[in-house]
């Protein structure tokens, strides 16, 4: 046998998955500090679907993250407090992120979740680790797919200039 061959579960993280799975947590933690604040501020009950989604998808990955850190007795980056629902009337309208604005939000945490996943799964020598993190990236990836077909259903993708062949 190999190093490091036996179970994954029973051999040691490296630094590098530790830190990975660690900003990870502390990342996503905060994205569900962000979308309890979207859910609030979004007009919209598909948009609102779509942020309950996401939040689900983000509450079971902290879950598991935190399961795996705590197995292997890594301390725990602290969870900030939930924010309290508010009434969107009760938000004055210069203040409130607009349905189009939240959309690009999402689309920013989404895309920036897909790479995140992708740098774990590239240093993780651990298999458990890497399966768990290309399980979260195909979740994202589909809630991406769905958020794009949101955006143009309701008219809200602003695409960049568009290359056209004058050939």
């Amino acid at each position: 046998m190999g190093i490091l061959s036996g179970n994954p579960k029973d051999e040691p993280m490296h630094y590098g998955e530790v830190f990975g799975l660690w900003t990870y947590l502390m990342s996503t933690k905060g994205l569900l500090t962000c979308y309890q604040i979207y859910l609030n501020h979004a007009g919209d009950s598909d948009l609102q679907s779509l942020l309950n989604e996401a939040s689900q998808l983000t509450t079971q990955e902290v879950k598991e993250i935190e399961s795996l850190l705590k197995e292997t007795g890594v301390a725990l980056p602290p969870t900030p407090p939930e924010r309290s629902k508010a009434a969107l009337e009760d938000i004055p309208p210069g203040a409130r992120f607009l349905d189009p604005e939240i959309s690009t939000l999402l689309a920013r945490d989404i895309a920036a979740g897909l790479l995140s996943c992708s740098t774990v799964i590239g240093e993780s020598i651990r298999e458990d680790i890497g399966m768990m993190f290309l399980k979260f990236h195909t979740e994202r990836a589909t809630l991406g797919a769905k958020l794009l077909r949101l955006v143009k259903e309701k008219g809200w993708l602003i695409p960049p200039p568009l290359h056209i062949s004058s050939k």
